[in-house]
């Protein structure tokens, strides 16, 4: 008997509802419901009674219940001890995305070492649709990267941390080019992360109705687009904590040419049918961590 269809049943039978569930537990509705036929189908019993009124557990379902709540709680308790008196091993994958890694890959694998001293952790650091690729196809265990709108079935995915964006260029740079418009951004040179990023994606919205586009000049990693922007080579929507200091020391100014960009958010995933302790534990302390010291 699988821990996950008893964990799933638990979960339609708390919320009363079979979407409810699949949001919860970040897998479509078909998948919830091919995990509770698999159970109802290996006990020989019907666990639910689906009508117009909405979902209620059936008697057998209400009998089986307590025992499935216990058997997760002494799994839960399983995991706890075993990792208390015999601290994991082994190689974890983590990527991470440029900007996480510029700002908290120092904190966060400090912090990783202290809590689990015999594991090994092969870091990796890309753009998100590369790590997305590289967890889908299991080349990777963990990713600390840019939010995705699309819909992942397969993956658990958790919210990180969000940062404002801003767009900056050097003093000189803007007293050379002022610019108070879209149109008059687009005459300068934009530095931007690579094509199919979320901010890739975002400039080439703000300037689609633009009857020509920008140069742009693009690069993977933000330090590298951060110096690029420090040497007045072009104009760059980039994240506040990593442009605060230079604004704050009149290296870099501020503008705003038009609408306010949105925030860039970060999450952590992992696979869904990865079913060990480790991944989620990394994902939620390192949450802990951007959020104690943002």
């Amino acid at each position: 008997m699988r821990l996950r269809n008893l964990n799933t049943f638990v979960k339609v039978a708390r919320l009363g509802s079979f979407h409810a569930a699949a949001q919860q537990l970040h897998a479509t509705q078909p998948a919830i419901s091919a995990r509770i036929n698999a159970l109802e189908t290996e006990l020989g019993t019907q666990l639910f009674i689906r009508d117009k009124s909405g979902t209620r557990l059936s008697p057998r379902g209400i009998q089986l219940l307590p025992y499935a709540e216990k058997l997760l709680a002494i799994s839960q308790e399983m995991k706890q001890q075993v990792a208390e008196e015999n601290p994991q091993k082994g190689t974890l994958r983590i990527g991470i995305a440029d900007t996480l890694a510029h700002l908290w890959l120092s904190p966060l694998l400090k912090h990783w070492q202290e809590q689990h001293p015999l594991m090994s952790f092969e870091l990796i650091s890309d753009v998100t649709p590369t790590l997305i690729r590289q967890l889908k196809e299991y080349q990777m265990d963990l990713a600390l990267m840019v939010a995705d709108q699309t819909h992942m079935p397969e993956l658990v995915t958790e919210p990180l941390c969000s940062y404002p964006q801003h767009w900056v260029a050097t003093p000189q740079l803007l007293n050379q080019n002022p610019v108070s418009s879209i149109e008059a951004l687009s005459l300068c040179p934009i530095l931007s992360f690579p094509r199919d990023t979320r901010p890739w994606d975002y400039l080439q919205q703000l300037f689609r109705p633009l009857e020509e586009m920008p140069i742009f000049h693009t690069c993977s990693s933000v330090a590298n687009l951060l110096t690029l922007t420090l040497q007045g080579v072009g104009m760059a929507l980039l994240p506040e904590p990593i442009v605060r200091p230079h604004l704050e020391q009149g290296e870099l100014v501020e503008f705003s040419p038009g609408p306010q960009p949105p925030e860039l958010a970060f999450c952590a995933s992992w696979r869904l049918d990865d079913d060990r302790i480790l991944p989620q534990l990394l994902a939620k302390s390192g949450r802990e961590i951007m959020s104690d010291q943002s």
